[in-house]
């Protein structure tokens, strides 16, 4: 009888102390939060073997305790939003030349053997999907094939990033990124640059923009609301900004691109308990000359 007893309470005892485990598992998970993040070097080449040493989190100007850098092999669903009102006319070829390799590189399957995903977008009259998303480098082309100039068209860019990041959201996209390549031609958006800020940070979405062309130097409200969104929209999610000022060097650039953007990290660092999340996450690189830009991971897939 004592025996039996004994082993009852035994097994009591081994019981909750696997739920006690489970719980604190849990909890540290509950605490935990992670970036997708590019740290670069002087030449804004990506930075091999990254260590937590070398990255600084911070949540509203206070440190947080990184625990983990690991490559991030998360497929990433990329919207390609393309000039094609009037004022790219001169740019169109380029584009058509440069983005095909660009698809290429970034559908080649992670080391999770997954692939990315890619549609094509135009920007011209209206936003007009050209392709839908794809892994497919053959269905992406056929997206950029059908980039054409459109006669007498205006540029709608904040519309279409706005579209696009309210299209990741439904979608539930794991690793939404918008790459726009456009001109300095005229913004037809009535668009303020908050709305689009906020619907990139609602959809956790990664923005780059790559402008052809000198700056845009109008005195506008459309030319004034695209030009704080390209500068904070893309500080501001991890992304980057790239005024490219010969159409003849959008090959190279992209190729760039495509490097940083299969070089990145999944930082994880830890999170005190609290029920107001921080306004601002910042991260930087420890080393002096190094770059590192991240885009918080959605608290959905922290968990998963």
């Amino acid at each position: 009888m004592t025996s039996g007893r004994a082993l009852v309470l035994a097994f009591l005892a081994a019981a909750l102390s696997v739920g006690g485990t489970a719980a604190a598992a849990e909890q540290r998970s509950d605490r935990e939060r992670s970036l997708y993040v590019s740290v670069l070097d002087q030449n804004g080449a990506p930075v091999a073997d990254v260590s937590t040493s070398d990255i600084v989190v911070r949540e509203d100007n206070v440190a947080r305790e990184v625990l983990r850098v690991v490559p991030a092999d998360d497929p990433m669903q990329i919207a390609i939003l393309v000039d094609t009102s009037v004022a790219a006319t001169p740019d169109i070829s380029y584009m058509r030349q440069a983005l095909p390799p660009f698809a290429a590189e970034m559908t080649k399957p992670t080391a999770s053997g997954r692939r990315s995903e890619i549609s094509v977008i135009g920007l011209g009259d209206r936003p007009t999907i050209l392709s839908e998303y794809s892994s497919d480098p053959a269905q992406i082309k056929k997206g950029v094939d059908r980039i054409w100039a459109m006669p007498g068209s205006g540029m709608y860019l904040l519309d279409a990033i706005i579209d696009a990041a309210k299209g990741f959201k439904k979608r539930e996209a794991q690793r939404p990124v918008i790459v726009a390549i456009a001109t300095s031609g005229v913004e037809y958006s009535n668009r303020h640059h908050e709305q689009v800020l906020d619907s990139l940070k609602d959809a956790g979405v990664a923005f780059y923009a790559l402008i052809l062309g000198p700056p845009d130097t109008g005195m506008s409200i459309e030319s004034r609301e695209r030009a704080i969104t390209l500068d904070e929209g893309t500080r501001l999610t991890g992304g980057s900004f790239d005024q490219v000022l010969a159409s003849l060097g959008l090959p190279d650039r992209l190729r760039q691109l495509a490097d940083v953007l299969t070089h990145q990290y999944k930082v994880t660092y830890s999170r005190p308990e609290s029920l107001i999340p921080p306004e601002k996450i910042t991260v930087t690189a420890s080393k002096p000359g190094f770059v590192a830009r991240g885009t918080p991971v959605k608290e959905a897939q922290v968990r998963k």
